[in-house]
């Protein structure tokens, strides 16, 4: 099942067919993913929850980039909204790497129109956040294209080991090399040049969300600062807590784990 990107926004989608069969005595949960992932690294979470739940294709990636979208951080968190309209419920969102960046924004600048919040490596929107090595390679011109255009050169194989070697068990290796091309490859590009030198130069300054929080630090995420995350927590008036034995990938590397802590936070708030 998926939903429909903007190019396809007439197509019954499954908020749609959630609307039809369940209605609405409950909140949705919308899943945010995150780079170079697709709307699929949920499906284990998703598995695990006897809630109503939809998982959001961000445009470019596994599906279309419209005609004339730019593709910037600004851009993504527009077609969010426009999404969140099509859902007569209240929203508890959930965001992961990048969608966590989308939900800080959402959380931050737009908090009536979420019940809840969850994101990971809330590093990203600290002020004195440095982007990592892949990503100041991704924001250099000619060097980010380059990149990308050897990574599609390259083998599934050999791409979906990459993953691997971060910690992606084989199957969501491979589901994320196959979903890797030019057009996720641009809109990455274009997303991460948006957010420059960090999020927070554009987004911040960050004071207590309306809407309740929680920040999920995985314990081997090389890409979040436990320090750093915190205190994101503590600037947004949310709730934090460890992720143990997970790294940067968790949806599919520990979906359990990460239910346990997603139903027992929705539950403090039911």
């Amino acid at each position: 099942m998926t939903i429909a990107t903007v190019e396809e926004g007439v197509a019954p989608t499954e908020v749609d067919e959630l609307h039809r069969t369940q209605g609405y005595s409950r909140s949705m949960i919308v899943f945010l993913h995150g780079v170079p992932e697709t709307a699929d690294i949920w499906n284990d979470v998703r598995g695990r929850i006897d809630r109503p739940s939809t998982a959001l294709r961000l445009p470019g990636f596994g599906c279309p980039r419209p005609d004339g979208f730019g593709a910037t951080k600004d851009d993504y968190v527009a077609w969010i909204l426009g999404e969140f309209d099509r859902i007569d419920a209240p929203i508890d969102l959930v965001g992961h790497d990048w969608g966590a960046g989308f939900t800080y924004r959402l959380a931050t600048a737009f908090g009536d129109r979420l019940r809840s919040w969850v994101a990971d490596v809330g590093n990203i929107v600290h002020p004195d956040y440095t982007w990592h090595a892949f990503a100041q390679l991704w924001q250099t011109p000619g060097e980010g294209e380059a990149f990308f255009a050897g990574q599609e050169a390259a083998p599934v194989a050999d791409r979906a080991a990459g993953y691997e070697g971060l910690g992606v068990p084989a199957a969501g290796a491979l589901e994320m090399a196959n979903a890797g091309d030019a057009v996720m490859a641009s809109c990455i590009l274009d997303l991460y040049r948006s957010a420059t030198p960090n999020a927070h130069a554009t987004w911040g300054p960050w004071s207590p969300t309306r809407a309740p929080g929680l920040i999920i630090h995985p314990s081997g995420d090389p890409f979040s600062d436990e320090a750093m995350a915190n205190e994101v927590a503590s600037a947004l008036g949310a709730r934090f807590e460890v992720l143990q034995e997970a790294g940067h990938f968790w949806p599919y590397q520990s979906p359990g784990e990460a239910v346990e802590i997603l139903e027992a936070f929705w539950a403090s708030l039911d």
